[in-house]
């Protein structure tokens, strides 16, 4: 280990002394180079003798040049001077030259070689400084040299001395092996970089093979536009050869004998005189194409017009046939008629049903469905609502056809320009958005518009769950909620009016099913509620899509209508019952002191539209337009509408004497409406003021009464328990008492 340590410091050693006399030779030999060639050190020219003045005796005696330390050259005729530091002897003059230009004197020859020699100075010391400048370069290459060498040789100075001070033969084996370890992390190191060099070697070859072939192309390209140039230019000269001779043939590029001139302009003349043909007969048929547009469209104008004609003609029809049919059920329903009369009425009803509205020519069609699958015109199962059913499709086909193209266009135009330069994200609550919303969306951008109130309502949860409707599906696939079973009864019973519902192989109600087993494990304090399902189906109409219309579902029923609503007590709805009479006894007095007269009680008809949201009570157009506004303002759209359906049909209302016949009114009157804009206005406008504070205040208190009440009843229902268990017990003692009596 001595040996090998007293080897290694040796070289180290032996290392350092060749580094100091190679660095010793090289600063001795740059001194002695700047003695030997200073900056100012001008190599002298060889001294050349003046030349002897000529005697005019001789002018043809040649001149002898004098003796150059290099060979002459041939003097060149013109008068520049060759460059001094191409290693040429000055030029003299040429014999021939003297003896053409004998004026000249040779007095001049000292300052031809006096500028010679100061122009071969500045070409030295050029050099010189070219010369220079590389050493300098040279000389800081080797000064980074020296500094890495010196750098490596304190690196080798300090492993030596750590290496000689450590105590024991262990620690610089561990010193050695720290030393190899380095050493081969510098190899890895190394690799490393080799392979990093190769590929951007790869990498610059590949970008050089790119730079060649752009290139190739360029010259390809400047090839093309050479050649075109010169085609460019040969035409040129053949057009401008022909043009100052029209009586010269140009020769044409396929080697054929081309036209003259002259029949050139033959040709173009020909063809102006078709151009000017071609034109008059082009302004002869835009007149007739005018003509033509014209009566076209005095034709189409008159049709448009005959069609409005006729629409309105049918409407009317429409309009008396429903009189005629409302006279005949008001014949039907009075009692003073005769048996043979009551016998031609009912003649008369059933010829009335039996005409069909589709077997009539109609030249205004309308259809049965709407755009979301709905039928129009409902059908009514019970033979006494037939005859109402067709006086109802009377109307509603006689108000389309007057209301079909009117008002629908300038509502369009404005949903379009609100949402033009807006995104989803960018829709915000606003008084405009607010006023749109109560006038209904067009179907065009119902879908958008409805996608964008949900997530404003849900957008909390849905950001802390973003998969939350996948997990609660997975969780209805592994382990069936209690519910599952009373929610595939209600499938086949969901808007069996709807094209997309009333087919049990439907995919709707697939996807109708997975959303309604979400939401039961959504929400586990509801469950499942006979109701929900008819809100799903409207949220999938609309939405198109399951996740979506799960969170419409969420929103309706968590974030817009109050806690309890469709809990097991019902609690909530009944309270809101409560909170619509006391609106009605307020905006509809009379309506409603009728009701009071013949006792009727609202809320048997009025629970079930609060329940669904008027899903099945209302005609499409207009339940979704209450749903425009409800899932924007809230619950108290529902309200509202609730009262404008009242004072719709107040008047019709307050006619009928009846309570049995005021039940049957109120089960189907509010299919009778048709006009959404007007019901639309009742409930906006007729009904004002109607203040958010004011609905909060008294459902808050009739929900307080009516858990009062519930307490109540649980109390007297424990009370009726403990009674019978009592009652049952001294009956039991009685009875064992009269057998003890017997025996």
């Amino acid at each position: 280990m001595t040996l090998l340590f007293l080897h290694f410091t040796f070289c180290i050693t032996s290392y350092v002394h060749c580094t100091q006399n190679s660095v010793h030779s090289l600063t001795r030999r740059r001194s002695s180079q700047e003695l030997s060639q200073s900056v100012f050190h001008v190599d002298a020219p060889p001294w050349i003798p003046p030349e002897p003045p000529r005697t005019p005796s001789a002018p043809n005696t040649p001149v002898d040049s004098p003796t150059p330390t290099t060979p002459l050259q041939p003097a060149d005729p013109s008068p520049q001077l060759p460059p001094v530091n191409g290693r040429q002897s000055p030029s003299l003059f040429d014999p021939h030259r003297s003896r053409r230009k004998k004026s000249r004197s040779s007095s001049t020859m000292p300052i031809i070689r006096r500028d010679t020699s100061t122009t071969d100075k500045i070409s030295r010391l050029q050099q010189e400084n070219h010369m220079l400048a590389g050493e300098v370069k040279s000389q800081k290459e080797l000064v980074w040299l020296l500094h890495k060498t010196l750098e490596a040789a304190q690196l080798e100075k300090r492993t030596c001395s750590e290496f000689l001070m450590a105590e024991g033969e262990q620690e610089r084996l561990e010193l050695l092996r720290h030393r190899e370890r380095q050493a081969a992390d510098l190899r890895s190191r190394l690799e490393e970089v080799k392979t990093e060099a190769a590929t951007l070697r790869q990498s610059l070859a590949q970008r050089d093979a790119h730079i060649a072939e752009l290139q190739e192309n360029m010259s390809m390209m400047m090839e093309k536009n050479q050649a075109k140039q010169e085609v460019i230019l040969k035409l040129s000269d053949q057009v401008a050869t022909c043009m100052s001779d029209p009586r010269r043939s140009v020769p044409s590029s396929n080697g054929l004998e081309a036209h003259t001139f002259t029949q050139l302009q033959k040709d173009i003349e020909n063809l102006k005189d078709d151009i000017e043909a071609y034109k008059i007969q082009n302004k002869f048929l835009n007149s007739e194409i005018y003509q033509l547009t014209k009566l076209w469209r005095n034709s189409s104008e008159q049709e448009k017009s005959l069609m409005v004609k006729c629409a309105y003609l049918e409407a009317s029809s429409c309009q008396e046939e429903s009189r005629y049919l409302g006279v005949l059920r008001k014949l039907q329903e009075n009692k003073a008629l005769g048996p043979c009369q009551r016998e031609a009425v009912s003649k008369l009803i059933d010829d009335a049903l039996k005409g069909d509205l589709k077997s009539v020519i109609k030249l205004n069609p309308v259809r049965d469905y709407d755009e979301y699958g709905f039928k129009i015109i409902p059908d009514y199962e019970v033979e006494d609502m037939k005859l109402l059913a067709k006086i109802q499709a009377l109307e509603i086909r006689s108000h389309n056809l007057l209301h079909q193209e009117a008002g629908d266009k300038p509502w369009l135009g404005r949903w379009a320009q609100y949402l033009a330069c807006r995104s989803d994200d960018d829709l915000c609550p606003s008084p405009e958005l607010k006023n749109l919303l109560r006038g209904g969306v067009p179907h065009e951008y119902r879908q958008r518009v409805w996608r964008w109130l949900v997530y404003a309502r849900t957008q909390s949860v849905r950001e802390h769950h973003p998969q939350r409707y996948r997990q609660l599906c997975e969780m209805s696939h592994t382990s069936p909620h209690p519910a599952s079973r009373q929610i595939q009864l209600d499938l086949h019973r969901t808007l069996t009016t709807n094209q997309h519902f009333s087919s049990p192989s439907s995919p709707a109600l697939q996807q109708l099913q997975r959303i309604l087993l979400a939401f039961s494990w959504q929400n586990p304090a509801i469950g499942y509620c006979q109701g929900l399902n008819r809100l799903a189906a409207i949220a999938l109409l609309i939405l198109q899509n399951e996740e979506d219309a799960f969170w419409c579902l969420v929103a309706v029923v968590e974030a817009i209508l109050p806690p309890d609503y469709y809990t097991k007590e019902l609690i909530a709805s009944q309270a809101d019952q409560r909170v619509l009479k006391d609106f009605m006894a307020e905006k509809l007095p009379r309506l409603m002191a009728h009701f009071e007269e013949h006792s009727i009680d609202v809320s048997l008809i009025t629970f079930n539209w609060f329940l669904v949201l008027f899903v099945e009570s209302l005609p499409s157009d207009i339940l979704l337009r209450v749903w425009d506004a409800f899932l924007y303002e809230g619950t108290k759209v529902i309200f509202r509408y609730a009262l404008a359906l009242f004072k719709y049909k107040e008047d019709d209302i307050l006619k009928i004497q009846d309570n049995v016949e005021i039940y049957q009114y109120l089960r189907f009157f509010t299919k009778t409406i048709f006009d959404g804009r007007k019901l639309t206005g009742i409930a906006f406008s007729v009904m004002n003021p109607f203040p958010r504070r004011l609905l909060r205040n008294r459902r808050a208190v009739h929900l307080e009464r009516l858990q009062g009440e519930l307490r109540e009843l649980e109390q007297q229902q424990k009370e009726f328990v403990t009674e019978s268990a009592q009652r049952k017990d001294k009956e039991l003692d009685t009875m064992v008492s009269e057998d003890d009596d017997e025996l």
